[in-house]
């Protein structure tokens, strides 16, 4: 239960207890700050408390984001203040110095609940201030200014900002355009109807899964009925997020399902095509495992690139100069946003093409839209890091370090190689990670299956691996260094699987890379939520990605081609269950951010 301190006296015809109860809040009334000091240490510290001015007049929604929010310890509108329990003591101080320098006198004059935030602001302490936009939310000092504040109240209609706040603000053409006007409206259905958004996540995986299940039958009606259910899947992946915003409904455990379940949805359909396409005899593993690891690959290189510059200084470069001014041109901000092909874009392409032509068709557009964005969005950032200095932070530092996840032979040749490394010039950490990436995929591409080639490329790989790491990160174009190493690992995995040429390694390697991005994608989000990468013994066990990239080489080498298929099958087991173990530890464990994912269009 929360509580809401009334400060003030009560005025006639107010809605605002009212208006506090819809919002789960249980009221009690302060006739002065003094009052409201005692009220305040009175509420159990593991409950949120609101401290509002009862002359507030304004929106219902307006108060639901100032004070609801589960995301803040701290948070603030005009005339209200919240604070969960990470916050109170900063608000005990605040009330405590107010009530002290004599502010419990002056309630007819001002707001209580406004200069106890002007104190915390004072003090350094972040208070959150939701942009209210055209809503309302004032503390009238006399009755005209009361009607005025109501008239304002009366003029915008509350429900139909709050759907549109729902929608994200920055999003896909496909889904600014064909999904979202209606899927806001199924949002608050589902709102009034008690449904969360955890509930419509979980709904969308398993509208996906089952997409790719028919998608696996291998027959034209299969096909149909996938494309249609992965397109409703998406209705659903939007309606999630939609559903959290229109009701502040966020928590550890939404942000972990929906910062990982898009890509299980999506990755599962790909096996659903490759299980189809091998119905009706062709073989298109390899296509499915090469989209996964280039989508992953993509999504590693967004990140990288946003941690590195996540509070980097710098100054403005020509490319980000151009692209503001690009952003000024209304048709120029979609085209942009199209071409590289976001999750929208990209599922309904998937969809449709899986409707009206073959598994292999889908593979290859999904190829040749996935390689043309990554290459434009890639670009754009190397010419960005290029042309600006920007001087990056111990903390981008660090992120770059987790993305990285190397583990103990390659943390071993940095200590080893740490002072030789920083007599290198700045290009060399990216150079390095790309040389040795680079040997290890093409010795295990060009080599016969067995040979031991791509066993001494692999170790050739770790040493380059431990150089590339061996100082900070914080050279113009580092950040390339994370998605260099997940595509020497996930190439490496495809080729020999390739390479071995037995029926069941290409969908061995697909499920072993499967396992380890989900490890990769489970570190990025835990780095947004401020919670620091997975544990070190999680890496150490694993092997990090130059111990696995040289156990699959080593595997290759000692085993068959069909007793390499289930080496790959158990090792993809073995990592699999370590990470989803730990992850949803994790996820679920109260210490874990209460956050939600805006994500990235891709």
């Amino acid at each position: 239960m929360s509580t809401a301190i009334l400060t003030g006296q009560p005025v006639p015809g107010s809605s605002i207890e009212a208006d506090l109860r819809s919002l789960g809040f249980e009221v009690r009334t302060a006739a002065d700050a003094a009052d409201a000091e005692t009220l305040l240490a009175q509420v159990p510290a593991q409950e949120r408390v609101a401290l509002v001015d009862a002359r507030f007049v304004g929106h219902l929604h307006a108060l639901r984001l100032g004070l609801t929010d589960p995301r803040f310890p701290l948070a603030a509108v005009p005339g209200a203040l919240t604070a969960q329990p990470a916050g109170r003591q900063a608000l005990t101080r605040a009330l405590a110095r107010e009530n002290s320098a004599g502010g419990g006198t002056a309630l007819a004059v001002d707001s209580l609940a406004d200069r106890v935030v002007t104190a915390l602001d004072e003090d350094g302490t972040a208070v959150h201030r939701p942009e209210l936009g055209s809503l309302v939310a004032a503390v009238p000092a006399d009755p005209q200014a009361r009607n005025e504040a109501r008239q304002s109240v009366a003029a915008v209609d509350d429900e139909a900002v709050r759907l549109k706040s729902a929608v994200k603000a920055r999003d896909g053409f496909f889904t600014t355009f064909c999904i979202s006007p209606y899927s806001r409206y199924l949002a608050r259905w589902c709102a009034r109807r008690g449904l969360t958004p955890n509930q419509v996540t979980t709904a969308s995986l398993v509208t996906a899964l089952i997409a790719a299940g028919c998608a696996a039958t291998g027959t034209r009606g299969g096909f149909v009925a996938a494309g249609l259910l992965l397109l409703f899947s998406f209705v659903l992946d939007c309606t999630d997020g939609q559903l959290a915003r229109y009701s502040l409904q966020y928590s550890t455990l939404g942000a972990w399902l929906d910062a990982t379940f898009d890509r299980a949805k999506e990755y599962a359909y790909y096996a659903g095509l490759a299980l189809g396409a091998a119905r009706g005899g062709d073989d298109v593993w390899a296509l499915a495992l090469g989209a996964m690891v280039l989508q992953t690959c993509r999504h590693v290189v967004d990140f990288s690139f946003n941690e590195a510059n996540h509070d980097a200084t710098a100054n403005t470069s020509p490319t980000a100069a151009l692209s503001d001014k690009l952003d000024s041109v209304g048709w120029t901000v979609w085209v942009r946003r199209m071409i590289v092909l976001p999750i929208g874009e990209r599922w309904a392409m998937i969809a449709v093409l899986t409707a009206v032509t073959t598994p292999r068709i889908t593979f290859y557009a999904l190829l040749v839209g996935c390689t043309f964005a990554a290459t434009y969005t890639t670009a754009g950032r190397v010419l960005r890091s290029l042309t600006r200095k920007a001087r990056r932070t111990d903390r981008a530092a660090q992120a770059l370090a987790d993305l990285a996840d190397s583990g103990p032979l390659a943390q071993g040749f940095a200590e080893a190689f740490k002072n030789p490394a920083r007599r290198l010039p700045g290009i060399a950490t990216p150079a390095l990670a790309l040389l040795g990436g680079l040997a290890v995929v093409a010795t295990a591409a060009l080599t016969e299956s067995g040979s031991p080639w791509p066993v001494l490329a692999a170790l050739f790989y770790a040493v380059t691996s431990g150089l590339a790491v061996a100082r900070p990160l914080k050279g113009a174009l580092d950040w390339l260094v994370p998605p260099f190493f997940r595509a020497a690992e996930y190439g490496t995995v495809l080729a020999l699987a390739a390479n071995a040429g037995v029926n069941g390694a290409l969908p061995a390697a697909f499920g072993l890379v499967a396992a380890v991005a989900y490890h990769h994608y489970d570190t990025v989000y835990r780095i947004r939520g401020n919670a620091g990468a997975p544990p070190h013994w999680l890496v150490r066990a694993i092997g990090g990605h130059e111990g696995r990239t040289l156990a699959v080489t080593v595997l290759a080498v000692l085993f068959t081609a069909a007793q390499f298929k289930v080496a790959l099958t158990a090792l993809a087991v073995a990592v699999a269950l370590l990470v989803l173990v730990e992850s949803i530890r994790f996820w679920v464990s109260a210490g874990a951010p209460a956050v939600h994912d805006e994500g990235e269009p891709a």
